[in-house]
């Protein structure tokens, strides 16, 4: 404090911080209020949700800086500072203080009387303008500094370096700043140093330094007196006298509590912001990113956040006490330090256990938060033990850390490391409380992602399970498939494609659609599936399979219906087989012309009706055409006639596309941009490539042993020709053995033999047995069951079928790659 020499001039005596409740606005570079603290609140009686982006001269009576509203009226007297201009464009330099007589708007009480500084502030940041103020009415009814009754208050500017204590005072100083980054408070308080330390000037030429008061370091003292005052009665002395009257400690004691009660609504606001950021998605990444960054910079510097393996994998909820072994992901780090001071040394990605002798252990096994005022060197030297190669003392030591568990369901999923700067207050009580509330609403929005991640795994998994992996290349022909979900919370449906190898190079095509959704049509679309590969393997034609589907529809409930098309393609006679049960015509492009159609198949019914007949169809094409299957989810949308559908998969399946995944790309664009469709896709789309005549080799052999020789030759002489000389002797031997089987079974006269040219080499052997060849365990001495034996030992694949007229018995090989 500076007090005034007889002869006027100032006489320097010990500083006396001046404690008073500030008003703390920050005004943006558009006259925007930015920041409107608890004080402005009280003060000016206007809420922050009411005050935040109004224009400041709507609220504030600030002299010269801004211009007043058309319901306010300002009165500025005293002559106190110089005109700040009239513009917060930047080209305010200098700070200014002043003394002004409000009189609110309507609905307010009498007029106040406010004490105001104003700082210009320059730099990347929004804020343009930083405005305190006092209530001076309250102020003048207390006594001065030196004890007398004040006649005049003003406020005004000093050098923080004017009085003692002064780096006490400065340090002080971030506390009347909005919650925001150390890099921006420290640009703000070097500003506001540089412009002049806010000071109160009194009529006895006292100069008083203000701070903050927020009603906490009074009830502090107050509290020292009561605490002196009973050590001083226990020991037989007399208390010292108070210096403040009961009426003005009661008043201390009600402004306290006031405080006290800005200061909990002030957290609970921040922690009701906290929950309305984070929870925005059920994206687990997404919402841990928001959980760190929710508390950075507002409630702490550096945010660190770790999560238990099965959290981090997707899997079930974890079971047990976390110990010594547990691994804990690091998933997120966020700071207000420079860039990369973190990223080196404490990488997001990195797992670890953690010994039983940190507070991270402390936390995660207690379930509670562990509040460290200050880590010491111990600490810190305890902590950085666990980081190899790397020296994370200097990121921790010194500062104040609080660890908060994030639980869910009494089990502790995680846990967070907060870290204060070692400029900021150090975590307390309050911070402590606080922080567990925190984590208590992060960790139940952390286990709604987990659940949401770990079920929408579940289900990815389940879908994959059952839809097929087919083959990109047949015989004869090239597939591509696609499989849309119908919504993101159902991922499971009754949607489904296939393809069967058939005798002869054919190939069956599927596609089915069990009505309704969820677990229960999936869990029928497998058994349906099922039976539609263990039929087709049986190589039934399409319209009795429907009808043996149709049966074990009906056997499986009375709910349980589906529709399904099934095609039968054979390459070497160039027709396509079809039979529909219910289901949507499939389209079908010709190559020669590039025209597309709607294929008219009799509809049917679908499967799980009963009693209704299936028909077939028989259709040519030609090499190069394609086949388009799929389930009505692509063509139906609700409101909308499913002839517009139609027409628009016809006119889509005929653009033409480099590739058969483009051309699936194309379609699925033109169907699945207009709204409205909930059901699930299934595509299949078949380019009919056909196999060659020359691709083809067929004889007919006697049931002879003899024929045996010669069917051998045959097959040589034939691969010869198609250059698959590398595959003769394989090729022979289990010809040999297949015709051998088909000459001592066979009732009929006649064996055929075929071979087939298409990616791979295909041998086929017929005869009009219809029992089907097994294998069989042969003994040292036996003669016969090596055969089949032989086959599975060097074909790539080998396999049976029954017909009406007998069976075909068939493998492939390889050819080599050239």
């Amino acid at each position: 404090m500076e007090r005034g020499t007889p002869d006027g001039g100032p006489a320097a005596r010990d500083a006396v911080s001046g404690r008073v409740p500030l008003a703390v606005v920050v005004i943006d570079g558009a006259g925007l209020v930015s920041h409107w603290s608890v004080g402005a609140r009280r003060l000016f009686g206007y809420a922050k949700e009411d005050a935040v982006g109004r224009p400041a001269g709507d609220l504030l009576p600030v002299s010269g800086a801004l211009p007043p509203h058309a319901g306010e009226d300002y009165a500025a007297y005293d002559d106190l500072g110089p005109d700040l201009g009239s513009s917060l464009d930047g080209h305010i330099s200098y700070a200014a203080a002043g003394r002004a007589r409000l009189t609110p708007s309507a609905g307010r009480g009498g007029r106040l009387d406010v004490l105001w500084w104003a700082y210009p502030l320059v730099g990347p940041g929004q804020e343009r303008l930083l405005v305190l103020a006092a209530d001076a009415a309250r102020l003048a009814a207390a006594d001065g500094p030196d004890g007398a009754r004040v006649e005049r208050i003003a406020p005004g500017f000093a050098l923080h370096t004017d009085f003692p204590g002064a780096d006490d005072l400065a340090r002080r100083l971030p506390e009347i700043l909005p919650s925001m980054s150390v890099a921006e408070s420290a640009r703000i308080v070097s500003q506001v140093l540089e412009l002049g330390y806010p000071v109160l000037e009194f009529s006895q030429h006292d100069r008083v330094p203000v701070t903050p008061d927020w009603g906490v370091p009074r009830r502090a003292e107050r509290q020292a007196r009561r605490r002196r005052a009973a050590e001083a009665a226990a020991a037989g002395r007399t208390p010292e006298p108070q210096a403040d009257s009961d009426a003005e400690d009661a008043e201390d004691a009600e402004d306290a509590e006031d405080l006290e009660y800005a200061a909990v609504r002030e957290r609970l606001e921040f922690l009701n912001e906290v929950s309305a950021r984070i929870g925005s998605s059920l994206d687990l990444s997404r919402t841990i990113q928001e959980v760190s960054r929710a508390v950075v910079p507002r409630f702490t510097d550096v945010a660190g956040t770790y999560l238990r393996e099965q959290v981090v994998a997707g899997e079930g909820f974890p079971e047990g006490v976390p110990d010594e072994t547990t691994l804990w992901h690091r998933v997120a780090v966020e700071h207000t330090d420079e860039p990369g001071r973190w990223d080196d040394v404490v990488p997001v990605g990195e797992s670890m256990p953690f010994p039983a002798h940190t507070p991270f252990f402390q936390c995660m096994t207690s379930g509670e938060p562990v509040l460290v005022p200050r880590i010491t060197e111990e600490m810190g030297n305890a902590i950085a033990s666990q980081f190899e190669k790397r020296d994370i003392r200097p990121l921790i030591n010194h500062r104040s850390m609080l660890v908060v568990p994030l639980k869910a369901r009494n089990v502790v999923l995680g846990f967070m490391i907060l870290l204060r700067h070692r400029e900021r207050p150090v975590f307390n009580d309050m911070d402590r409380v606080t922080g567990a509330e925190l984590a208590a609403r992060a960790g139940l929005v952390l286990d709604n992602a987990r659940m949401y991640t770990y079920q929408e795994s579940v289900a990815d998994t389940l879908q994959d399970s059952m839809l097929p992996h087919i083959e990109p290349r047949m015989s004869g022909c090239d597939i591509a498939t696609r499989y849309l979900p119908g919504t993101l919370l159902g991922r499971v449906g009754g949607d489904w494609f296939d393809s069967v190898k058939l005798p002869g190079a054919r190939t069956a095509l599927v596609v089915g659609d069990v009505m309704g959704h969820g677990l229960n049509s999936a869990a029928m679309m497998g058994q349906l599936r099922t039976a539609v590969q263990t039929m087709a393997a049986l190589d039934l034609p399409p319209a009795q399979l429907l009808r043996n589907l149709d049966d074990l529809a009906q056997r499986l409930g009375e709910h349980y219906l589906a529709t399904c098309l099934y095609a039968v393609y054979d390459p070497i006679a160039g027709d396509l087989h079809l039979a529909n049960a219910g289901h949507i015509p499939p389209v079908l492009v010709r190559a020669r012309s590039g025209r597309s159609e709607l294929l008219d198949l009799p509809t049917g019914a679908p499967v799980g009706v009963g009693g209704v007949p299936f028909e077939s169809v028989r259709v040519r094409v030609e090499p190069g055409d394609r086949l388009l299957m799929c389930t009505d989810g692509l063509v139906e949308v609700r409101g909308e006639d499913i002839g517009v559908g139609l027409a628009t998969l016809v006119e889509s399946a005929a653009h033409p596309a480099a590739s058969m995944d483009a051309a699936c790309d194309t379609i699925i664009r033109a169907l699945n941009t207009r709204g409205g469709r909930k059901d699930d896709v299934a595509l299949l789309m078949a380019r009919l490539n056909g196999v060659a005549p020359d691709d083809v080799g067929h004889w007919r052999l006697a049931s002879d042993p003899s024929e045996v020789s010669r069917a051998r030759e045959l097959v040589r002489r034939q691969l010869r020709d198609w250059g698959l000389g590398a595959l003769e002797d394989t090729a022979g031997l289990l010809v040999s053995e297949l015709v051998t089987n088909a000459v001592r079974h066979a009732r009929g006269a006649r064996i055929g033999l075929r071979l087939v040219r298409s990616g791979r080499l295909l041998c086929e052997v017929e005869d009009q047995d219809s029992s089907l060849p097994t294998l069989l365990s042969a003994g040292p001495g036996d003669e016969f069951g090596r055969g089949l034996r032989v086959v599975t030992r060097f074909a790539k694949e080998w396999g049976t079928s029954s017909g009406a007229s007998g069976k075909t018995v068939w493998f492939e090989l390889e050819p080599p790659r050239r």
